[in-house]
């Protein structure tokens, strides 16, 4: 398959996604339970994204430096730092620990 044939279904498939969205009556986005699974969803695959990102590697679980960047960044949320100190502190921790050769 071409390369511009894939780039043309992606643009249509994402359009008519897209057209899908707002073809979804009002009645049904008003719902309690849609409004709460909607600002939920974000975070659920913002975590799942950033776990398989800092755990995987070719399909195997890794312990590496980014393991203790995010162990980190987790315990500088759970003493309710600033966004930019949490950010901080797991790149530090990540490089501390890359440049101890971990």
């Amino acid at each position: 398959m071409s390369v511009w044939i894939a780039i043309g279904l992606t643009a249509v498939g994402c359009y008519l996604v897209k057209l899908l969205g707002l073809l979804v009556p009002v009645g049904a986005l008003e719902r309690p339970l849609v409004q709460r699974l909607a600002a939920l969803l974000p975070v659920a695959l913002l975590a799942a994204l950033t776990a398989q990102q800092t755990f995987g590697a070719q399909g195997a679980l890794v312990l590496d430096a980014r393991a203790a960047g995010l162990a980190a960044a987790a315990g500088a949320l759970l003493l309710r730092a600033p966004f930019l100190v949490v950010v901080g502190a797991a790149v530090v921790v990540t490089a501390g620990v890359r440049a101890l050769g971990g």
